[in-house]
C-alpha cells in the first residue's frame, strides 16, 4: 500500500483556498491550517512530522509555514484549524517555531506578482519522538527527522498572482 497524504482543503496542484491564506502581510485569509488525512504509513512507523514549506520564497532558503513533530503513529488525521489554535492536535504533538518566528500554522503570504508552491510533507519516523523544543528551528527538525525517516507523503499547493 502506498503512503498517501490527502486533504479536503488542499488538492494537489490546485490553488490554496482563502481559509488557509495568512491573515496579515497584505493577505486577507483566515490563517486556518488545513484538514489532513493519511494512510499507508511504512511498517515500523512510530511517529510523524508534518511540515509546510514554500521553496519559492525570496529568502534564498525558502519559508517554513508549519512544523509539527511527535505526531503519534496511531493518528491518521488532523482537523482544519489544528495548527491555528482551534484544537485537534493529538496529545504529545508539538508545533515548533516557523519562519514567522512563532510556533503554529502560518498561511500563504507571497509577495505580489509571483505564484508560490507550498509543499506539505508528512514524514514517517522510526522513533516515537524527536527531542526538540517549541523554539527549535525547522532546520534542526529537518536534520533530526532525516536520521529517522522511513518514508514520506506529499501534496503541493499553489498560491499567488502571476
Amino acid at each position: 500500500m502506498a503512503f498517501v497524504l490527502s486533504s479536503p482543503d488542499y488538492v494537489n496542484g490546485a490553488t490554496m483556498r482563502q481559509e488557509q491564506v495568512y491573515a496579515g502581510m497584505g493577505q486577507s485569509g483566515k490563517n486556518l491550517s488545513p484538514a489532513l488525512h493519511w494512510h499507508g504509513a511504512p511498517a515500523g512507523t512510530k511517529s510523524f512530522v508534518l511540515t509546510i514549506f514554500d521553496p519559492d520564497a525570496p529568502t534564498g532558503s525558502g519559508w517554513w509555514h508549519w512544523v509539527v513533530v511527535n505526531i503519534p503513529a496511531s493518528v491518521s488525521t488532523l482537523p482544519e484549524g489544528a495548527g491555528s489554535g482551534k484544537g485537534g492536535l493529538p496529545e504529545g504533538a508539538l508545533q515548533v517555531r516557523t519562519d514567522f518566528g512563532v510556533p503554529g500554522y502560518g498561511g500563504a503570504a507571497p509577495p505580489p506578482g509571483h505564484v508560490h508552491r507550498y509543499v506539505v510533507t508528512l514524514t514517517a519516523l522510526d522513533t516515537d519522538r524527536l527531542d526538540v523544543a517549541v523554539d527549535s528551528s525547522p532546520a534542526l527538525v529537518g536534520f533530526m527527522l532525516n536520521q529517522h525517516r522511513l518514508g514520506e507523503a506529499k501534496l503541493t499547493i499553489l498560491y499567488g498572482s502571476p
